[in-house]
């Protein structure tokens, strides 16, 4: 190449003189500029797309009406659920009536008369005391057994009880059931001896818990002569949830009470309850 030529050729000429220029550097060389230029170019496309994309994300999202997250409001009426019927253990049975007491034998008793000394006869005697001995003044001849006690005490009643006698009533119905005593029955230990029974036995139904239902179940039972639970049952409201449920197993598993008494003898007493369920 001549000098003119050398003032006039760029500097990839100059440097592949004599040199194969289909190889692929003179190419690659000669084209580097318009390579750069596209990168640019496509970058600043590509970052151009990028910002748009964002700034349309920001006005939608200023633009988008809140949601508010309530929570759903379901009423449930307690009257239309149905409830599954726990199987509870049969209530105890009654206690055995006790039995008739024995009576001794009587001798009825004879009025005494006034009369003038002039019309008692003279060779009147005074009464053999010998065959009234070990027997009782009553109303009326009586046969009976000798290590019975006095008929006077016993006043015969239709429902087979006597008064005056340990284990009756005093009214002749043991089968009576008393609202008040003179002595109520009590849970063994008293009362705080119940509410820690209850706290330690009384199981929260995952119904009620699940429907966030609580409040208080008042339970109505028969204290026994001998302590024992009879006839629970549930009054007052319902609350539903498997809470009464709850409070009736709990009650009809109690350990024996100690009897309400009157007139110092024990009688069927009956007693109200109430059993608070609380969610913590």
């Amino acid at each position: 190449m001549d000098a003119k030529k050398y003032l006039k050729a760029d500097f990839l000429e100059i440097l592949f003189e004599g040199r194969n220029k289909k190889y692929g550097a003179y190419t690659l060389r000669r084209e580097y500029n318009k390579r750069i230029g596209r990168a640019v170019i496509t970058t600043f496309i590509l970052l151009l797309i990028f910002v748009a994309a964002y700034a349309a994300n920001l006005y939608i999202s200023a633009h988008k009406p809140e949601e508010t997250n309530k929570p759903v409001e379901k009423t449930v009426k307690l009257e239309n659920v149905q409830l599954e019927q726990p199987d509870l253990p049969p209530p105890p049975p009654p206690p055995p009536a006790p039995e008739p007491p024995k009576v001794k034998s009587s001798v009825k008793y004879t009025p005494p008369e006034v009369v003038e000394d002039d019309q008692v006869p003279p060779d009147m005697e005074p009464p053999d005391l010998s065959k009234i001995k070990d027997k009782a003044i009553g109303a009326e001849n009586i046969k009976g057994d000798p290590d019975g006690i006095d008929p006077g005490l016993v006043q015969e009643s239709g429902s087979g009880v006597t008064s005056g006698v340990p284990g009756g009533s005093g009214d002749g119905d043991a089968n009576k059931v008393f609202q008040f005593v003179e002595q109520m029955p009590q849970f063994p230990g008293g009362q705080n001896a119940l509410m820690k029974y209850l706290s330690n036995h009384i199981n929260y139904p995952a119904r009620a818990r699940e429907n966030n239902i609580q409040g208080t179940v008042v339970v109505q039972f028969v204290v026994n002569t001998d302590g024992t639970i009879q006839d629970a049952k549930v009054v007052g409201n319902k609350r539903g949830g498997g809470l009464e449920e709850e409070a009736l197993r709990v009650v009809n598993s109690m350990p024996n009470w100690t009897p309400g008494k009157q007139n110092g003898r024990a009688v069927r007493v009956q007693f109200s309850l109430p059993i608070r369920f609380t969610l913590r």
